[in-house]
């Protein structure tokens, strides 16, 4: 055989080789890509987003839509070929596999979290909105998770009202930890709480629950960098009693950074006119009680499906700015919002037409 021709068949045979063995061999790779975005001012799967009841409500227009990333499952593993295909893409972003699934985290066990965060942005969203509005709500500290084989494990419960401990009265969720780390472990701690059972009727039936009940827990001993501390394995949260019904109707999506646009669509729809004056408004970001606009992840991913959907302006959390900045899609304006007041600020100006001054992000 020619020498040259045995070179160019030991060439060919070595690149069947390389990729054979880019397709075969898997990577500690994900793959992350723009997701869906939905109006929250309108429908999803055929019925509205927001539904409110008990309160009157006005007609909106325009879009003030969610939006979100689509990520590889958590035994779904990559090959080279994939993550190289998608390091050179526009469109998505390759990461760690540990970055979207830590320390060997399930699927199932990261939808549960995200179920969580998401159901936790619905209410910070409710609760920001009728602030905003001067709507009193009525807030109280609960039992948000207890751990499993924990102390507290059958004791208290999810859901439970947590009015004092020891009895010192709490009105924030950190006051319990505080309250239980005065002890030294294998002491015991008095909860007096509201079950959730008696709380679930009492809303249900519009009344403040009054029958309380002490519920003692002996702590143990948690191991924190050397130093010890009393706990007893639950966490503490939030709950909120709203003067009528807010609804949130959207599956299969998690995480906390719809937030924003919860709580802008809620106030629309119940303030007469359009906060968008009809114009196509996107946007990201975590949301507080208070109206605090925090950071989320994904954000170069959620800007270009937002556009692709024909955005023309995306609100941005201050502190993602900067990474949205280093590649905005065409035709899409940025615009840097810190509180839902900032949101509105914005709104009003684009509604207006005055966008001139409307805060950008930068590089």
């Amino acid at each position: 055989m020619p020498r040259r021709t045995a070179t160019m068949l030991a060439s060919t045979l070595m690149l069947i080789a390389l990729l054979c063995a880019g397709v075969l061999i898997p990577v500690p790779y994900a793959e992350m890509s723009p997701g869906p975005t939905v109006n929250t001012l309108g429908d999803h799967d055929g019925e509205p987003v927001l539904q409110i009841s008990g309160r009157r409500t006005y007609a909106t227009s325009g879009h003030l839509n969610m939006t979100t990333v689509r990520v590889t499952s958590a035994d779904y593993r990559m090959n080279l070929v994939e993550a190289v295909y998608g390091w050179l893409a526009h469109d998505t972003k390759v990461v760690p596999h540990d970055t979207l699934y830590p320390d060997g985290k399930t699927e199932e066990q990261s939808t549960q979290e995200n179920a969580e965060e998401f159901s936790q942005s619905q209410e910070s969203a409710k609760v920001a909105a009728l602030k905003e509005l001067k709507v009193p709500v009525t807030s109280w500290v609960i039992v948000s998770t207890v751990v499993k084989g924990s102390p507290a494990e059958g004791r208290l419960h999810a859901g439970d009202v947590i009015k004092a401990v020891d009895g010192t009265a709490v009105k924030q969720p950190g006051d319990v930890a505080k309250l239980v780390t005065v002890h030294k472990p294998g002491e015991k701690v008095v909860f007096t709480i509201v079950p959730a059972k008696e709380q679930a009727a009492a809303e249900k039936a519009h009344k403040t629950a009054t029958t309380t009940q002490d519920v003692a827990v002996t702590t143990a001993a948690s191991d924190d960098s050397g130093r010890k501390r009393a706990i007893v394995g639950i966490s503490a949260g939030t709950d909120h009693t709203f003067p009528f019904t807010v609804d949130i109707k959207l599956a299969d999506v998690g995480g906390p950074s719809a937030g924003l646009m919860f709580a802008l669509g809620i106030y629309d729809k119940l303030t007469p006119g359009s906060l968008t004056g009809g114009r196509f408004v996107a946007g990201t970001g975590t949301i507080d009680d208070d109206g605090k606009v925090g950071p989320i992840g994904g954000i170069e991913l959620k800007t270009v499906g937002a556009r692709s959907q024909g955005a023309q302006y995306f609100l941005t959390p201050a502190e993602n700015c900067a990474a949205a900045a280093k590649d905005t899609p065409s035709g899409l304006r940025l615009v840097k919002v810190h509180t839902i007041d900032d949101a509105l600020a914005a709104l009003k100006d684009i509604r207006g037409g005055d966008t001139a001054g409307l805060p950008a992000c930068e590089k």
